[in-house]
């Protein structure tokens, strides 16, 4: 696959130009629940009232106890028999029902967009992401990415979250991942690499995953820093913001626990079994990170600053040189 350099959104705050397109794309939101009732009403009347509207929502419910099922077939009912697609899950977490939910033959589309059950989506997301992915090579897997405006529980704006400014990439994405999943929106050739990769996939998380293997196979990320998600802070979350100093500190934490260091070795061990996926280039990157794991204190180090791998702010930067100091890398 021909190697695409990785570029940087030029989205200012202001809206995007529309250019009127003879078929419009469809869209297909992925949504996985569980237990989603209390927030989940108000993430789908967000999803109705996108500026683009040539979309379809295709959910895989794990096993919902409360009322999520109510309200999604409820949701489905009132206009949406066509366009609201329902499934059982598997019961067996949310990376795999996740991983279920991109197999399913039903789901098909021109682009696919990944939501949580408790966001709320801007207006505009969707027609952001579909006027910046549609320029871009279609033979080529690419993704999208934004920032998100942090809430909490009750809806309170919190802040943002951080804004990238080094360039997306695999020597990124091997050791970062700088968007939510929740903002993610992908063409078909990126959906279709994830899915060649298989959906029995052992990793730390699913948009990460699709970071990696994105820009590993030598497709583009592309990023915007308007952000197009209210993303909900709550003790339910698996994975929450960084920006906060409680929230870093807690980071810090897992980091000197091994976390960080068990997040890699399980994206290494299903990068290394896809190998054949990944552009030449990013192979050898592949090689040089998996080295700075190992060996002396020096060793270590070096490999890293070989391999070029960085984070995108110093202080990220240098927690990741005290990570392969530590041997939690």
């Amino acid at each position: 696959m021909q190697e695409l350099v990785s570029q940087r959104s030029n989205v200012s705050h202001t809206r995007i130009e529309r250019v009127a397109s003879p078929t419009p794309y469809t869209v297909a939101a992925l949504m996985c629940t569980y237990r989603g009732a209390r927030y989940i009403e108000r993430q789908l009347e967000t999803i109705a009232a996108q500026t683009y509207p040539h979309w379809r929502l295709f959910v895989s419910d794990d096993g919902s106890d409360d009322e999520t099922l109510e309200i999604l077939q409820r949701f489905r009912d009132n206009g949406n028999q066509h366009r609201v697609f329902i499934f059982n899950g598997p019961r067996c977490g949310f990376a795999r029902n996740f991983f279920s939910l991109i197999a399913r033959p039903e789901v098909h589309a021109d682009f696919y967009a990944f939501t949580d059950q408790d966001d709320e989506w801007h207006p505009s997301k969707l027609e952001r992401a579909i006027e910046q992915l549609r320029r871009l090579p279609s033979d080529a897997p690419v993704l999208y990415g934004s920032r998100s405006e942090l809430v909490d529980q009750d809806g309170k704006r919190l802040g943002f979250s951080h804004r990238c400014r080094r360039p997306s990439g695999f020597a990124n994405a091997l050791v970062q991942n700088i968007v939510s999943g929740n903002t993610m929106v992908l063409n078909h050739n990126a959906l279709e690499l994830i899915r060649a990769a298989g959906t029995d996939v052992d990793v730390s998380a699913h948009d990460w995953w699709a970071y990696l293997l994105i820009t590993g196979s030598g497709g583009l990320m592309v990023y915007d820093p308007y952000p197009t998600v209210r993303y909900r802070q709550h003790l339910d979350n698996l994975y929450g913001s960084n920006v906060s100093y409680s929230a870093m500190a807690r980071r810090i934490r897992k980091l000197l626990a091994g976390d960080f260091r068990d997040w890699n070795a399980r994206n290494l061990a299903a990068l290394r079994a896809r190998r054949a996926l990944l552009h030449q280039d990013n192979q050898r990157l592949l090689d040089l990170f998996d080295a700075s794991r190992s060996g002396s204190v020096t060793q270590r180090l070096f490999w890293l600053v070989r391999a070029g791998l960085y984070r995108q702010t110093l202080l990220g930067q240098l927690g990741l040189l005290f990570a392969a100091a530590a041997r939690r890398l």
